[in-house]
């Protein structure tokens, strides 16, 4: 029998995955000691790093005992680490911090003061800042985070236009949503949109309270357009959002939602491409669904409908990925 959390009012939990960076770990898990609101906890979980990053962290937790806890765990990937962070969390606010990114000072504060103030609210998020490590930050908000924007959905279908660090979670509507999946890529899209698909409201604090930082060893869920691997979480990822998106009540008529149905297509493409042709298929036949029933029958998919049963799914995929790089 699964025994029940307790959770302590007030208490803001920082998770954070971590795998072989030691010194970027350091600078985040200070941005969190550095906050200006209390109480606070902080998580990080070594993700079976094979460097000093683990006793570094342990360093970490005996210099602040009350506050930071250590969880050593096999490497499963990003995912996997933050489920494993979630499980030990005693606040009633949850933030997700990556190891190479940071908060600002003001960060809990005013994300605290702006849940509290609208309860109807279950995540804050406000204004990040995106640059390479080692340039100086600029004022420029990272996407649409400098926007007041009511829900999630249907704008993450288009995109996650926020990064891990930007928002602020009420603990029991992660308790909803339910545990992280076992992906290597997208797997925090997937999740958003998972939270989403809640029908919860957004509360938007007008500062800058986090930034995200790019460097050359990348973040823990990059991009791949190629990698076999990389592409079977996408695609995964992409059939789940669809879900949940669906859940929530949209449907074709939404342009986020042809926005999205158009990402199916080429993903589909891409699939194909690297040979995994099961996926292609599946995600052909949902970009077809998501597109509605006059969209669907367009010539575009017709046509590649009619290739892939020539051709097979991989050949197609490959020949009309080398046209679309062709076409620039």
């Amino acid at each position: 029998m699964k025994l029940r959390r307790v959770m302590r009012e007030g208490l803001v939990s920082t998770i954070i995955p971590v795998f072989n960076r030691p010194a970027l770990m350091r600078e985040a898990v200070a941005s969190v000691l550095a906050q200006t609101y209390r109480p606070i906890e902080i998580i990080i979980v070594d993700d079976g790093s094979t460097d000093e990053t683990g006793r570094v962290a342990e360093a970490l937790a005996m210099e602040n005992p009350d506050v930071i806890r250590v969880l050593h765990i096999a490497n499963g990937g990003p995912g996997v680490a933050r489920e494993a962070g979630r499980q030990l969390v005693r606040g009633e606010f949850v933030q997700y911090l990556d190891s190479d990114d940071l908060l600002l000072p003001c960060k809990f504060v005013l994300q605290v003061q702006g849940l509290r103030a609208n309860p109807a609210c279950g995540v804050a998020y406000g204004k990040t800042r995106c640059y390479q490590l080692g340039n100086k930050p600029m004022d420029v908000s990272l996407k649409r985070t400098g926007e007041k924007i009511e829900t999630m959905f249907p704008s993450f279908l288009k995109s996650r236009w926020w990064s891990t660090n930007t928002p602020l979670f009420k603990r029991e509507l992660l308790d909803r949503a339910g545990p992280w999946k076992s992906l290597f890529n997208e797997e925090d899209w997937e999740y958003d949109c998972r939270v989403a698909a809640l029908g919860i409201h957004l509360c938007f604090c007008d500062e800058y309270v986090a930034d995200t930082r790019f460097h050359k060893e990348g973040h823990l869920s990059s991009d791949g357009s190629s990698d076999p691997r990389k592409l079977k979480s996408r695609a995964k990822a992409h059939e789940l959002i669809l879900s949940h998106a669906r859940r929530a009540g949209i449907g074709p008529e939404i342009p986020e939602m042809q926005h999205f149905a158009r990402e199916l297509f080429l993903l589909a493409r891409q699939c194909g491409a690297a040979g995994l042709a099961a996926e292609a298929r599946e995600l052909f036949r949902l970009a077809r669904a998501a597109s509605g029933s006059e969209r669907s029958s367009g010539l575009d998919f017709r046509l590649y409908r009619l290739l892939a049963r020539m051709i097979g799914w991989a050949r197609a995929g490959r020949l009309t990925c080398a046209m679309d790089r062709w076409r620039g």
